[in-house]
């Protein structure tokens, strides 16, 4: 069981409340979770080529793990349920 917080705009899109639970136990499994019970959430974390969009961000544990092997393994306090797998849009600007 893998927590995931989505950014406010993203659960309004999927019409979701809080946290979205999904059994994905790496970044490429959950993130396919999400789209097969939300497709309105299709191309809006990842692009067709499956590459994280450039203002998106996933943390666990207060590590960002933006740029790790989207394959590998998510942190055992995520997994166990213990702490959460956050989506966060990232700010720019001037």
């Amino acid at each position: 069981m893998t927590r995931v917080v989505l950014p406010y705009h993203l659960r309004d899109l999927a019409k979701v409340e809080g946290e979205v639970v999904v059994s994905g136990e790496s970044i490429a499994a959950v993130l396919a979770d999400l789209e097969a019970a939300h497709p309105v959430l299709r191309g809006t974390l990842r692009d067709e080529a499956g590459k994280r969009r450039a203002f998106v961000r996933f943390f666990a544990c207060q590590e960002d793990l933006s740029h790790t092997c989207f394959d590998d393994p998510l942190p055992a306090a995520v997994l166990e349920g213990r702490e959460p797998f956050l989506v966060i849009g990232a700010m720019a600007g001037g």
